[in-house]
């Protein structure tokens, strides 16, 4: 298999270099390799080789990813914002070959038909996207086939286990408050409801990440020898000719493995394309170090400049998360909290195929938006943001809640006489920017990183998270699990509030209740603590986007990056306005449609959707007629 920590010496020239093994990149170097076996692939990933890893491959074990001491995630500290109560506040990403597609929780989403016609770039809306959506997926729901994909590589299923009574609960109690249970929530067209959520999970219950689907097949076929992978290493910087083309990059060994020498830096060249895939947080800083970008941030890494891109590193995006935890009458084995707190032998059950492995304990979530009511009571910014942004666009979430039957806190701060699981509220379309930027030569300088979160002028944003705690509680409290709620993960309300939490309850509370009145004092309660909360999604995009140059645009339709040649950008970075799902499928499909770009551009004979199979039995035997023609050939020569 070829994939090194150290290239071999005569391995000093590609015709592809990707930098970065993330989603995007092991689906575009995949491709490239599938439309021509000959091209000269390099994949360079900073992250280790995550083949058959046990926290990978197995989806309950997806919380040990992002420990503190992980070797599989990055985290990236934000400067400190008075906006988030004076924190620092930490974004993970993927740190390991796969990317975010490793490490993260799995839930299959897709973005609404309006929001990929809101990018307004030729060839990227909705209809132009539909064929990459259903590219990369074998779907096994209950959608109508027309919309989803039957044979690509990332299984789209329910793995090998659903805590039913905790969906149909989730289910019901949002129908009693207005919103409906769909048939499909994932055809860009549906909005406003409920569904039974699938995931990047194999019916026989692994994780579907990009390197496990793409890549590693290929490796291990033996029918792919220039596609190779450099894993543990970082790329520096992209290298220029004097005609400012891209014509390979600068690399050094990742310090955090122990094999690293921190003082080397290696070159490799690309003879035809250095394509970007580090994600939204490392490619702006790449492209700075490179000279490319706001000549201010360029300066700082002392390089000179090649190509002044005020845009690169601007424009941030995040949605913004807030989880709070219930106490629940679930029994152990309907949550993944054993597997975290060490009641669960990890190794036996492994060893017996336990069907909760193959389980990322989300069954059930939904696409949100609030009551004209709702909204007249969220003040005059909110109604006016609401009537230009969202009144007439029924397409858009406002907020997506979700049920996780884990508890993602430090366990032992738990009373041990219940199942704590958790609801998670998140913004579909937060109106905060925030931006990225380098400030020295070294990998190791620190980053200016703003997340922008809740910074926006008028506060709309805190107030969607506002209307959201109502909801969700009021959804809980009604679900037949709820046996209390821990006031920890809650807001501090004030003493005698009408809104007071409910610690210990003997059962939900009866469906004529009337709602929770909240007071003034009571939402300001919500607000500090949604500020002293509010934290990742891990959906960082934006710092690179697609859009006209004077619009701080960094590449084009083609993904170009201006005024530059050789050089693609592939992954989240390049997306301009956000999208109302998890951000995983938006990598692959654009990792699909960039690699039918690239393909078509660099002349190869699998260009396009319509020449290359995406089932991998069809690929195969066309590997295997090549393999046969080029003995044949060589015998005859």
């Amino acid at each position: 298999m070829p994939i090194y920590t150290q290239l071999p010496g005569d391995l000093n020239e590609v015709d592809v270099v990707v930098v970065g093994g993330g989603t995007t990149g092991c689906t575009v170097s995949a491709r490239l390799a599938e439309a021509d076996p000959n091209l000269r692939i390099l994949v360079i990933e900073q992250g280790m080789n995550n083949h058959n890893m046990p926290e990978v491959v197995h989806p309950a074990l997806f919380p040990s990813n992002i420990l503190t001491d992980s070797k599989n995630a990055l985290f990236w500290k934000g400067n400190k914002s008075d906006k988030l109560a004076d924190r620092e506040p930490i974004v993970p990403s993927g740190g390991i070959l796969g990317g975010g597609s490793s490490i993260n929780w799995m839930v299959y989403t897709r973005a609404q038909r309006d929001d990929l016609d809101s990018w307004k770039t030729p060839g990227w809306s909705a209809n132009d996207l539909y064929p990459f959506l259903k590219k990369f997926e074998t779907y096994h729901g209950q959608g109508e086939k027309e919309h989803h994909g039957q044979d690509g590589p990332i299984h789209v299923s329910s793995g090998t286990f659903r805590a039913k009574a905790a969906e149909n609960d989730f289910i019901e109690a949002a129908a009693k408050m207005g919103y409906n249970e769909l048939k499909d929530l994932q055809n860009l067209d549906t909005n406003n409801g409920t569904e039974r959520w699938l995931r990047y999970v194999s019916p026989d219950g692994k994780r579907q990440d990009a390197a496990h689907r793409y890549l590693h097949p290929k490796l291990e076929s033996g029918d792919y020898p220039n596609l190779h992978v450099l894993v543990q290493n970082q790329v520096v910087k992209v290298l220029f000719n004097e005609e400012k083309r891209a014509v390979g990059v600068e690399y050094q060994a990742n310090p955090k493995f122990e094999t690293a020498s921190q003082s080397t830096r290696c070159t490799v060249r690309a003879s035809k394309m250095v394509v970007l895939s580090s994600g939204a947080n490392a490619t702006p800083l790449i492209l700075e170090r490179s000279g490319v970008g706001d000549p201010e941030y360029v300066k700082r890494t002392g390089a000179d400049l090649v190509e002044n891109l005020p845009g690169v590193g601007n424009d941030y995006q995040d949605h913004h998360l807030t989880l709070y935890a219930y106490r629940t009458s679930l029994s152990q084995r309907e949550t993944i909290n054993s597997f975290a707190d060490g009641r669960f032998n990890i190794q036996e059950m492994i060893k017996k195929n336990d069907e909760l492995l193959g389980w990322n304990s989300m069954d059930a979530s939904g696409k949100f938006r609030p009551t004209e009511a709702e909204v007249e009571a969220l003040g005059p910014d909110f109604k006016e943001a609401w009537d230009r942004d969202f009144k007439n666009a029924p397409n858009r979430p406002l907020m997506i809640i979700a049920m996780y039957l884990s508890f993602f806190g430090d366990h032992s701060t738990l009373p041990g006489d219940a199942e704590y699981v958790s609801m998670a509220n998140w913004t579909a379309y937060p109106y905060s920017r925030g931006h990225i930027h380098a400030t020295g030569p070294e990998l190791t300088d620190p980053i200016d990183f703003d997340v922008g979160y809740l910074k926006d002028v008028n506060g709309v944003d805190v107030k969607k998270h506002i209307w959201a705690y109502k909801t969700q509680r009021e959804m809980f409290r009604h679900m037949g699990i709820f046996r209390g709620e821990l006031a920890s993960s809650h807001p501090k309300f004030p003493e005698g509030s009408k809104a007071a939490v409910i610690e210990k309850a003997d059962g939900p509370v009866p469906d004529d209740t009337k709602r929770i009145e909240y007071t003034a004092e009571d939402d300001k309660a919500i607000e500090q603590h949604v500020r002293e909360t509010v934290s990742t999604t891990w959906h960082s995009l934006g710092t690179a986007k697609m859009a006209p140059r004077d619009q701080k645009g960094v590449v084009d339709a083609t993904l170009s990056v201006y005024g530059l040649t050789g050089l693609k950008i592939a992954d989240l970075s390049i997306v301009p306005e956000n999208v109302g799902a998890n951000t995983n499928n938006t990598a692959f499909f654009v990792g699909e449609k960039a690699a039918d770009i690239f393909i078509k551009e660099l002349g190869l004979h699998g260009a396009g959707l319509t020449n290359g199979s995406t089932n991998g039995v069809t690929n195969g035997l066309a590997n295997g007629v090549q393999k046969v023609f080029n003995q044949i050939t060589s015998a005859l020569t």
